[in-house]
């Protein structure tokens, strides 16, 4: 299918899944991973609850959805930890995908809802440490061929900390020939954990990837986290989705703290906007930690009055 966020539409999705299954739903995440979840009748009951609630939200304001299998640690790194088995991690993200395509063809809405799977970072999302783009594009590639295989029509590459894991994530997902979004996370100063400008890692990207990405992100950091590092040139047309956190605080604030900080939706969605200007192409809205629904429709209903 052509992505409707290409042709300019705006697209919603769904806000933070994992904050929201153990600060909300009370589960138990070993790894932060929820995909686990979709072994379970009471995880995939809540994750039905979950998706179904952000869907509503595309259904009021009459927009595509895109529905992303919850495989963020569905990766080789992780499924070790977890104690998966090569194959039963590759069965764990087609289960995951194949549950989100049978929600998908329960809903109606009168945009298009694009099923899409994520992928996440091989370690820790905030560390600087960091290795080849080669090595990067080994590791991903399991995960990428087993959802390019399954049908998935996106993936999405979230809380991305490096230059040299986004071009390895890209390199495979080109060789995979599933389209890919890439999306960095950044701490307060606009800069990678690893300290790179955020518009000088997607020009390294384009260059090293001959913009094989589908387009980019932002997700994982607050909006004025994200603002200061549009203050400089950078590729921000390719630029077309924002997941941002609820909280403003740091990453590492954020580590430490034992309780959910679900921010202020009403201010997180003015800040959306306030964006708007300097990302010209945005168009793919949703959440990242401490967000639901919530937090979606506040994005949305500001973001459909101006």
């Amino acid at each position: 299918m052509t992505l409707p966020q290409l042709d300019g539409q705006v697209v919603l999705t769904d806000g933070g899944v994992e904050t929201t299954l153990i600060f909300v739903d009370g589960f138990d995440l070993p790894e932060f991973a929820s995909f686990p979840l979709v072994e379970r009748e009471d995880g995939r009951e809540a994750l039905r609850r979950y998706f179904t609630a952000h869907l509503d939200v595309a259904r009021r304001h009459r927009t595509g959805f895109l529905l992303e299998a919850p495989t963020w640690r569905a990766n080789t790194t992780w499924g070790a930890k977890l104690g998966y088995s090569e194959s039963g991690l590759a069965e764990a993200n087609r289960r995951a995908l194949a549950f989100c395509a049978e929600l998908a063809a329960e809903e109606e809405l009168e945009g298009p809802i694009v099923l899409g799977a994520q992928v996440g970072p091989q370690g820790d999302a905030y560390s600087a440490v960091t290795d080849t783009a080669d090595w990067y594009a080994d590791l991903h590639r399991a995960q990428l061929r087993v959802l390019a295989d399954a049908g998935v029509e996106l993936v999405s590459a979230l809380t991305i900390p490096s230059v040299e894991e986004g071009v390895g994530i890209v390199r495979s997902a080109a060789e995979e020939r599933v389209p890919v979004a890439l999306s960095f996370t950044v701490e307060t100063d606009g800069r990678l954990p690893t300290g790179q400008p955020l518009g000088e890692a997607l020009d390294q990207v384009e260059a090293e990837t001959h913009g094989s990405a589908a387009y980019y992100m932002v997700n994982c950091a607050h909006p004025t986290h994200i603002a200061p590092a549009l203050t400089v040139e950078g590729p921000w047309e390719r630029v077309l989705g924002i997941r941002a956190n609820a909280s403003s605080k740091s990453h590492a604030e954020l580590d430490e703290s034992e309780e959910l900080d679900d921010g202020d939706p009403v201010q997180l969605a003015a800040d959306y906007v306030e964006l708007r200007e300097q990302l010209p192409g945005l168009v793919l809205l949703g959440g990242c930690c401490g967000t639901d629904q919530r937090h979606l429709a506040a994005i949305a209903d500001a973001w459909f009055s101006f």
